[in-house]
């Protein structure tokens, strides 16, 4: 399991120009079955993903085909959780 934090860089403000690949980007994990979770990280600082089903080298170029990252809006780490406990419903993360 992976956690992704995308923290906006410099270059924010161009955010708005590769919104819709970013979009269409995220839907794509999720339809392949790879994002569990995404959301803003706060105050307005980028955004974060909850990601599974997926190996880190994988995942590492997934995040790199995010536009969001291509065009340098948004700087991107990667990191591995390795789960030993879950609520009842998150149980399928342990298997």
């Amino acid at each position: 399991m992976f956690i992704v934090l995308l923290k906006f860089s410099d270059n924010k403000a161009q955010a708005s120009q590769y919104m819709a690949g970013h979009n269409a980007w995220i839907k794509r994990g999720f339809d392949d079955g790879v994002f569990l979770l995404v959301g803003g990280l706060q105050p307005n600082l980028g955004g974060g993903i909850v990601a599974h089903n997926t190996s880190l080298s994988a995942l590492q170029n997934r995040v790199n085909a995010d536009p969001f990252v291509t065009e340098h809006v948004v700087n991107a780490e990667i990191l591995e959780i390795t789960p030993s406990r879950a609520d009842k419903q998150l149980q399928f993360l342990l298997g």
